[in-house]
């Protein structure tokens, strides 16, 4: 791991861990949801959350493995405000659903972590009839995120405290298809290829904040939207692709984060003062960091936006 010891301006590194990235910072009077945080990073960043005295509520798919991680946590940080909330981002009903649950509540939000994600799955579509890396990685937390920004704003408002929301990308996005979204095409088997796909997908996370935070400014509401690759992580994202599997199991240690790095950089973008303000910016390693051209094209962003509306609108029922 000394590859990943060198320091950025931020004063982080590949190797620092989300627990490195927030020593000292008191969260207590914060409100976060992670999505898919009953595994990996997710859950990693749940607990570092809750450490720092957030209120987390975590969105998972499978609410008994979720409740599994809570208590796991609670046993770690008896004092951990923190709860589990069902939520399977490949079904627009679930996220409607979740949204509606949440926001009865009435609690506050400061803070959305857009992490749950697939990778490289065989094609597949969703129960909306959507290829499921875009449903799962891109159109479901494009809905969440919609559909709980009221709430966001009227925190924000309310607390005189900046909201964040933070997309999880991926270096990956700079490996989507060479027409970066295949607005045409999003559902179909030809030409299909898994790694492209999960690379639109983390593309579609990295224009879909560059475009939200563009939105959020011009309405001057002080929230936030960033984007990150959280580094090569050993977790079961890999799970569709036994040759990149087998590789990460011999490798793993030697090349890649742990979960405990892997979950630095969601961290750092979700709590640190030192973002405060930034908007519209991808994060790697903790520092801010380049994207590819596509990500960096206005007019992209928003045609992916109209698209993803259209394309929820036609799945209503």
């Amino acid at each position: 791991m000394w590859l990943f010891n060198r320091k950025g301006p931020s004063g982080f590194s590949a190797s620092s861990t989300a627990e490195d990235v927030t020593q000292g910072i008191d969260g207590s009077d914060l409100t976060a949801i992670v999505t898919g945080a009953s595994s990996g990073i997710g859950a990693e960043t749940a607990r570092v959350l809750a450490l720092r005295g957030v209120h987390v509520i975590m969105a998972v798919r499978n609410l008994s493995a979720g409740n599994e991680v809570k208590e796991t946590i609670i046993k770690e940080v008896p004092k951990a405000r923190i709860d589990a909330m069902e939520l399977d981002l490949s079904s627009i009903a679930s996220v409607r659903k979740f949204a509606s649950e949440f926001n009865s509540l009435g609690l506050p939000l400061n803070v959305l972590v857009n992490n749950a994600g697939v990778m490289a799955t065989p094609f597949m579509l969703s129960k909306d009839s959507i290829e499921l890396q875009f449903a799962t990685n891109h159109v479901g937390h494009f809905l969440l995120t919609n559909l709980l920004l009221e709430t966001i704003k009227k925190t924000a408002r309310k607390s005189s405290q900046e909201g964040r929301i933070v997309n999880i990308s991926s270096r990956r996005h700079k490996f989507s298809y060479p027409e970066g979204i295949r607005f045409s095409k999003i559902n179909d088997q030809t030409g299909y290829n898994s790694l492209s796909a999960y690379g639109q997908s983390k593309l579609a996370n990295v224009l879909h904040a560059n475009e939200l935070a563009r939105r959020l400014q011009e309405e001057k509401v002080e929230i936030t939207a960033n984007s990150l690759h959280p580094g090569a992580i050993a977790t079961n994202l890999f799970r569709h692709h036994s040759f990149i599997s087998g590789l990460v199991d011999i490798l793993g240690k030697h090349v890649m984060k742990n979960v405990q790095q892997g979950a630095a950089t969601t961290c750092y973008v979700a709590l640190h003062p030192d973002v405060k303000g930034v908007n519209g910016r991808y994060y790697a390693n903790c520092n801010l960091a380049e994207v590819s051209s596509q990500a960096n094209d206005l007019e992209l962003a928003k045609k992916l936006w109209d698209f993803t509306i259209s394309l929820i609108d036609q799945c209503k029922t």
